[in-house]
């Protein structure tokens, strides 16, 4: 087992030799000793990462590059396929069938009491906690929870491009990399790497791309001619086994039988693809700027996507449905003295890992009302057999657990779905109605909550 941060304190113990230290004075040293956090959240990007080969034509070096760094989770997918509470359930540490936020929509600010937050149980252990971008919903957060966090009311979060021009070319205007807030955010970031605050560190950046609109500077299209874009695997007939609950999930927006009736689904392609290579640039400067600040040596990187996206698998166009596209994002960790560079897990984890993980490796006390648990163990042996399926919610009642090798969904209206991820990846076969694969569904269905607490009362049921 690799040796973790804190043990550099008993050798710090052992050389004070008689002098006397007071209790203050070993809190003190401990806080000191703790290591710094670069929490990295990045919105609505799914696995076309080139590393992990969600698409052929992706080109994503900087991310590449911190994978190769660190641990890569292959299979790792989110709490929600939704923005805001998947960023709920994750920074709570608490799965929204704890806590009623369930959908966008359910106003988490309503629904929690500051102090609560992954940041507030940094910053009561005597972390310097800054924050800036997307880490809660749109410009959301506690103050009381964060040293400080960036004012960012003054900046354009897209470019000025407006949203409804967003899922394709020709780009409105010709923006450049610094009229999109993101690269603020990156910007204000280093400095914070470069301050000298008599604490660690835990400083998160929230970018917003690739968010919709899909509209990155026009130079991002280059690398990706109209006529030579590959579209995702696809079946026309591939809901006719699924029942109602299913189906609506795909078809409700008609976002992706627009693209096929205009004709415009490979240019929403290669505007997602354009638009992550602007969000790989910055996570870019983020890694160069923490490689040149002081905190190089001490800091723990954790990368996560808040969902996935799906831009045509299933029939289906965004995330809000609980596939293996809209479901499942890049989850990347580099802990020093802890992780191998460029390792692997194939173990399901979900993003409920985030928060008893990182307060693990910096040695706070968890909280009791976690519902996640911590992932400390695949960081120092990926290989190892991991019984722990990933669990995502979208909405009261349905719910998707994916172990190693199956997807089982059941809807709130008892509906069901399997998937044998060893034969099928694509999940184009549904095999709930197999009576021979009944013991997988019951074994599965076992993670499922005993009990949901109700919806936010500000939304109906």
């Amino acid at each position: 087992m690799k040796t973790r941060f804190l043990s550099i304190l008993i050798l710090k113990a052992c050389a004070l030799g008689p002098f006397p230290v007071s209790s203050a004075d070993r809190s003190l040293q401990q806080v000191h000793d703790r290591p710094n956090v670069l929490f990295i959240a990045i919105d609505d990007l799914n696995v076309w990462v080139t590393h992990l080969g969600g698409h052929p034509q992706a080109i994503t070096p900087n991310i590449d590059r911190l994978a190769d760094r660190g641990l890569t989770f292959e299979n790792a997918f989110c709490a929600v396929p939704a923005c805001e509470p998947s960023r709920a359930a994750l920074m709570s540490g608490q799965r929204p069938w704890s806590t009623g936020a369930y959908l966008n929509g359910d106003e988490w600010m309503q629904i929690f009491e500051p102090g609560q937050g992954l940041s507030a149980r940094f910053k009561e252990a005597g972390y310097h906690t800054v924050g800036a971008g997307k880490i809660h919903h749109s410009k959301e957060f506690f103050p009381s929870e964060w040293t400080e966090y960036m004012d960012s009311s003054h900046l354009k979060p897209h470019g000025g491009v407006p949203k409804q021009q967003g899922y394709h070319e020709p780009l409105v205007m010709d923006i450049k990399d610094e009229d999109i807030a993101d690269w603020y955010t990156v910007s204000w970031c280093i400095e914070q790497m470069n301050t000298k605050p008599d604490k660690p560190k835990f400083i998160a950046a929230g970018l917003i791309k690739p968010h919709l609109p899909f509209a990155p500077p026009k130079k991002y299209y280059d690398a990706f001619p109209l006529e030579g874009i590959q579209l995702p695997p696809y079946k026309s007939d591939d809901l006719d086994d699924l029942l109602e609950a299913g189906k609506h999930l795909a078809i409700r927006n008609n976002d992706f039988k627009r693209f096929q009736e205009n004709g415009r689904w490979k240019a929403a392609i290669r505007s997602y693809l354009a638009t992550c290579v602007y969000t790989d640039m910055n996570v870019g400067r983020l890694l160069d700027g923490l490689d040149k600040s002081p905190i190089a040596d001490n800091t723990i990187i954790v990368l996560w996507g808040d969902h996935g996206w799906s831009l045509g698998e299933k029939n289906h166009f965004r995330k809000f449905a609980l596939w293996e596209e809209p479901t499942q994002m890049p989850y990347i960790w580099v802990v020093p003295e802890m992780t191998q560079a460029g390792t692997r897990s194939s173990a399901p984890v979900d993003l409920m890992s985030v928060y008893p993980t990182l307060c693990e490796l910096a040695g706070l006390d968890l909280p009791e009302s976690l519902d996640g648990v911590s992932i400390v163990p695949l960081l120092e042996e990926p290989r190892q057999y991991w019984g722990i399926p990933a669990i995502t919610t979208y909405g009261r009642g349905n719910h998707t657990i994916r172990s190693d090798r199956w997807r089982y969904i059941r809807y709130a209206d008892g509906s069901e779905e399997l998937y044998d991820h060893s034969k099928d990846p694509n999940e184009w076969t549904n095999l709930t109605g197999h009576a021979e694969l009944s013991h997988v569904k019951t074994r599965l269905a076992a993670w499922l909550p005993n009990f949901e607490v109700p919806v936010w009362p500000g939304r109906e049921e």
